[in-house]
This record gives structure tokens, sequence and C-alpha cells, in this order.
């Protein structure tokens, strides 16, 4: 019999991502908002739905984390821009579950002492965390677990993201968190924090994969290759000069028995000609699976493939917003449902949208 259960929920951050969740939290059937937690003083006081473009709540935010903690609610939609291990672990001590976009996509991975850290929470508040997104996320997770349902073996993996964030209106992120537009000699995991961290995230990934498919993981081999852009380009929010950084390729290699098998690639450009060695996919996600028989899909995500006016890069960017937080949202009933502790993709089973197409069939999500 399928569970039916009603959970109370937090929305933690209301920017681009999390704003977007919040939507999502308010037209679910089986989720009930119960608490805001914001980072701006403007936000402070204001009913939920002034944040998200919807009608009154009657749920306030506030930027108090004691009142959020203090708040009986099953689970917390936790999309900050800097993530921290003890704020999630207080959470899970006070018994809310965890659902996260920024980090712990596959908590298990953690160093000892934080994972040490992570379970002892969970133990205490007797929830759960799980960590998701669209990449990292569904793309590189979900998606090759399902693919390979079709394949009789499976004997290598791709993963490859092609963003141009020429559109993309987060200027504190593209200049500041990727440092695009930045000399070339200060760009690279071992120079940006934020480029380190991100990294964690697609190893977390590769991780994942192999525990999936139940083979050893010798160790993961990294590259990147940071690219200037040839002359001058006016992005949506900036500028990048000749000279700078406009083109980033990172590659996770999962290595098993001595060969790459399990591979991830992120192509991330802004402004310019797209690099004429690099890899070219298309736009968007693509996984590859080299097996019997071999698969390979492609996503992108659009306002409407209908519509062929939405059909452009720059609503892509904003599609993208609205997927990560929905693939965060609708694993919140799996993720209150499922078994005490750190929770991988491969335990939770299938997600899928609860509000699915009942929006037809009522006016009031018009």
């Amino acid at each position: 019999m399928t569970d039916q259960s009603t959970y109370r929920v937090i929305q933690w951050a209301t920017g681009g991502v999390g704003a977007e969740a919040l939507k999502g939290i308010l037209t679910h059937p089986r989720l009930e908002l119960v608490g805001v937690k914001a980072f701006s003083a403007d936000k402070h006081g204001k009913d939920a739905g002034d944040l998200c473009s919807m009608p009154r709540t009657g749920v306030i935010a506030t930027t108090s984390f004691e009142e959020i903690l203090a708040l009986d609610a099953d689970c917390v939609s936790y999309m900050p821009n800097l993530a921290s291990l003890d704020e999630v672990c207080a959470l899970l001590r006070s018994g809310k579950n965890v659902a996260c976009s920024p980090f712990l996509f596959y908590a298990r991975n953690l160093p000892d002492e934080q994972r040490a850290q992570l379970e002892a929470a969970c133990r205490a508040g007797n929830s759960s965390v799980h960590g998701t997104g669209i990449h990292p996320g569904f793309a590189g997770m979900v998606l090759p677990l399902a693919m390979s349902g079709l394949s009789r073996t499976v004997d290598k993996v791709l993963i490859q993201e092609r963003a141009d964030w020429t559109f993309y209106d987060r200027p504190k992120i593209t200049f500041d968190n990727m440092r695009f537009g930045a000399p070339p000699a200060e760009v690279g995991m071992d120079k940006v924090p934020f480029l380190a961290f991100n990294a964690t995230l697609f190893a977390d990934q590769v991780r994942m994969l192999a525990d999936a498919f139940g083979v050893p993981l010798e160790r993961i081999d990294i590259e990147e290759e940071i690219l200037a852009a040839t002359e001058d380009h006016d992005i949506i929010c900036g500028r990048i000069e000749k000279g700078t950084v406009n083109a980033q390729r990172y590659t996770w290699k999962g290595i098993v028995a001595g060969e790459p098998r399990i591979e991830i690639q992120a192509l991330w450009t802004v402004g310019g000609a797209y690099p004429e060695h690099w890899p070219a996919p298309a736009d968007g996600w693509t996984v590859t699976l080299e097996g019997e028989p071999s698969v390979q899909l492609h996503g992108m995500t659009l306002a409407s493939y209908e519509n062929a006016a939405a059909c452009n890069i720059a609503d892509h960017v904003h599609a993208s917003e609205i997927a990560t937080a929905m693939q965060v949202v609708n694993s919140i009933p799996a993720i209150c449902a499922a078994e005490t502790g750190i929770r991988g993709t491969f335990e939770l089973g299938n997600i899928y949208s609860g509000n699915g197409m009942r929006h037809l069939l009522s006016e009031s999500f018009l």
C-alpha cells in the first residue's frame, strides 16, 4: 500500500532556487509549509507567499536559527548559498529530516570525523539526510542508475554537462565563486575554495555510482583546463575582459580495475566561442552508458518544448533552478519515510512529481 502521509516542511533560504522550492512546497499535495528561514533583514517578517509570488500563507519568514530549530517539522528543505555541516547536524538532532541541494550528495564519503558527526546527529534525532539537485543529483546519480535498467552489463558511464553561463544572472556566483573574468593564474581547484568544494560534490557522484554498481573504486583522477577570452564579451551580469577566464573544463575519472570507468565532464563557458578541442555534447546533460546494450540520453530544461519562443538558453537557466528545487522537494516524502541515517539516491526509490497533473484540475493553481 502506498504511503500518503502529509509532511510538515521548513524552507531554508529563498534565493533563486529556494524561492522555486517554496512554490513547490506550497503546491505539493503531501507537504505543508510550517516555516521559512530567511537571511536578509528585508525578508524577516514577510509572508512566505510574498517571497515567491504566491498568495499569502500565514507562514512568516524569520532570520532566527533558534526559531527555526524550535519548530515542529518533519523535514527541512535546506538550500543556503553556503552550506554548514553543523547547521545540518543541529536540524537532524532536533528530529527534522534534511533534504539539501548544496552538498551531501553522497555523505557516506565524508571524512571519517564529519561522517561520524552526521551519523550521530541522525541517531539522536531519529532522522535522515539526503542531498540532491539536478547536477550533482538527477543527471549524475538518478539518471545513470535508471538507464542501467536497460542493460545486461555496464562497462563505462560518461556524464557530460555543457553549460553556457552567459545568461546566468547571478554575478556573485559567476564572478566571485566561479571566478569567471579573473586572470587565469588565479583560477583552479587549488586556488579557489568554491571550485575545490565543487570538486568534492562531483567526486561524490563517482563514488555513489561505484557503490551502486558494486565495483571497487581504486581512485578518482581529476583534470582541469582554464582558458582565457580572446576578446571582450558583455554577459547578462557583467563583462568578461580579453585575457580573463571565460572557459573552465573539469573531469573526474573513477578508476576501476586500472581503467577509467565512471567519468564526469564539466564543460563550462561564458561569452565567446565554444573551445574547438573540447568534447562537444549538446547544451545540458548527456549521459552515456557503454555496455550491452549501450544507452545514451540527453536532458535539457526549458519552459516549454511546444512553444518555440520559450526554447532558448536564457530560459534554460531559470528552468534549471526550478528543476534543482523540485528534485529536492519531490524527494521529501521518500526522505521522511526512509530509515534513519545517511540515505543515498539508490535507497530512496523512484522520485516523481507529487503534484503531477493535478494543477490541470484546479483553477487555484493557474
